[in-house]
């Protein structure tokens, strides 16, 4: 498994070599665009409350598998 600095050094062995300027403008603003944002997202008090119930309902046991999700949304496809 290569490491974050043998990656990151691929990379720009790899950008060094683009000769190409619209391909490194386009590359540019694609990394530009994925950079981490420290956006913070307000929650309204319903969705407060509807995690917290997601959060009892986790710890009363009271879950589903995806498996038996997918049967019961396609058995009620089928009824439409």
């Amino acid at each position: 498994m290569a490491t974050v600095d043998t990656i990151r050094n691929g990379l720009i062995n790899k950008i060094l070599a683009i000769k190409n300027k619209d391909f490194l403008v386009a590359l540019d603003t694609l990394i530009s665009s994925s950079e981490a944002t420290s956006t913070i997202v307000e929650i309204s008090e319903e969705q407060k409350i509807m995690l917290q119930m997601s959060d009892e309902d986790i710890k009363n046991g009271k879950l589903i598998s995806q498996e038996a999700m997918d049967k019961r949304n396609l058995e009620w496809l089928n009824t439409l």
